[in-house]
């Protein structure tokens, strides 16, 4: 009982890092943390899609001519002038400065004309901080979000049911208020500013599809891919313009991207199969709010019935898989491992899921260290903790780096289990936020050591 009662609280944790956390802190306590100091990526390693060009090209449409509810946009829209971003309310002190990276990013590998400016100034994005709970207190499900024709959340109450907010009405970009949270972790806030201002300046719907992309509801990616300065790119192409419809960006895009990845030219189209409705409902009943541990297991089981319908083999049939085992290891861990290896199998034949695996891998090797089994966890764990750093992840690797310090001692290597937990903190800094947080994390995954658990 104790070893699934550990293991349950770890894999929750885990599976759910994207999560807000009720606890996390204020600035002022992020500073004042007595842990070792915060770590920051600097040099992004986004990875070139593997993908037809003429699979590119229809995910292009559907991502630009299609809501998140399934509702088709009339036409195609982006901003026709430079972009100038601002920042208002009560930024967090890593804002402004994963804001300065991402908008580097996108200059450089989307070759978006896109600055930031004073927040005094006039700007066509405005990125107001608020609080976690003024954001729910606005949209209850949101972590944050991206509206057109606001540049504050009063102008957003006050214009909410108009015409004006409403996507399917916007015929030009020229102001959008992006809202996101202060009082959240450095990686949530990141991770909101990478989405959110993809959005504010791309394509408007995601797709459960894309294994290599933040525009997709799975949340594997936390920040722009390759893939996703691709479409980026092509967004901004001279070809384009505000208000061509559908067809008329269908005709011009093949030559667009064969422009922008040749490589695509040469790689065989595969077939693409649309997400039913019924999939994406179950799938979001999994982990949505309220939901007993009774319905969330049944969700998940009924998302990968409905793959197994649909004759899935790519990623989506795996992510329903990793949910019915995220569902299912704090019952019968054994059977959720099942769940996890067949997730795995289907990961493996799928060009760009690293991240997918490395994800999964988090609870195969906790379950592994929970049984003592340190180098099993360890295959797994070393080549994960890479991948991860690679995605500028942090939490996923502080989570990685501890499971590596437990599986160490297993093997009573001490003084390295001792390192690698000290260096995972000040990752754990930033994708986690505050002491308390971070100190949770290690004692869950302390817990799973049965050496511990037989000497405490």
């Amino acid at each position: 009982m104790i070893r699934k009662t550990a293991l349950a609280m770890v894999m929750i944790v885990a599976g759910c890092n994207t999560v807000p956390l009720e606890d996390t802190p204020t600035r002022a306590q992020i500073a004042d943390s007595s842990l070792p100091p915060m770590k920051a990526f600097v040099t992004p390693h986004p990875s070139a899609p593997i993908r037809s060009n003429s699979n590119i090209a229809q995910d292009f449409l559907s991502l630009h001519f299609q809501l998140e509810s399934g509702r088709a946009l009339p036409m195609f829209t982006r901003f026709e002038t430079p972009i100038t971003v601002r920042v208002t309310g009560q930024p967090s002190s890593t804002l402004n400065g994963d804001l300065g990276r991402l908008l580097g990013r996108l200059r450089r590998e989307a070759g978006v004309n896109i600055t930031q400016v004073r927040s005094d100034q006039p700007a066509n994005i405005t990125i107001e901080a608020i609080s976690r709970s003024e954001i729910r207190r606005a949209l209850p499900q949101a972590a944050c979000f991206v509206v057109p024709n606001v540049s504050s959340l009063a102008e957003f109450r006050r214009d909410r049911r108009k015409s004006r907010t409403n996507w399917l009405e916007i015929e030009s970009r020229e102001r959008l208020g992006i809202f996101l949270p202060y009082n959240a972790s450095p990686q949530e806030i990141r991770d909101c500013l990478h989405e959110e201002l993809a959005q504010a300046i791309g394509p408007l719907n995601d797709l459960y599809r894309l294994p290599d992309s933040v525009f997709n509801d799975d949340n594997i990616h936390t920040v722009l891919t390759g893939f996703d300065m691709l479409i980026l790119r092509a967004t901004y192409a001279p070809e384009l313009r505000t208000g061509m419809s559908r067809e008329q960006v269908a005709r011009v895009l093949p030559g667009i991207l064969a422009r922008m990845n040749p490589r695509g030219n040469s790689i065989p189209a595969q077939p693409i199969t649309p997400t039913p409705r019924d999939w994406i409902d179950a799938v979001q009943k999994t982990f949505g709010p309220g939901a007993s541990a009774s319905q969330r297991k049944s969700s998940a089981a009924r998302s990968v019935a409905i793959a197994q319908r649909e004759g899935w083999t790519d990623n989506r049939h795996a992510f329903s898989l990793f949910n019915l085992g995220r569902v299912t290891q704090g019952t019968d861990p054994a059977k959720a491992q099942q769940y996890f290896g067949a997730a795995q199998q289907y990961l493996a034949s799928i060009p760009g899921t690293d991240l997918h695996k490395a994800n999964i891998a988090v609870y195969t090797s906790a379950y592994e260290i929970s049984r003592g089994n340190a180098q099993g966890a360890l295959r797994q764990i070393n080549p994960a903790i890479n991948i991860a750093a690679r995605a500028e992840n942090a939490s996923l690797m502080s989570m990685l780096m501890l499971l590596k310090a437990e599986a160490l001692e297993i093997q009573g290597r001490g003084s390295e289990a001792r390192a690698v937990r000290l260096d995972s903190l000040g990752w754990a800094r930033y994708g986690f936020g505050s002491d308390h947080a971070v100190r949770a994390r290690m004692r869950e995954i302390s817990a799973l050591n049965p050496n511990k658990r037989a000497g405490g």
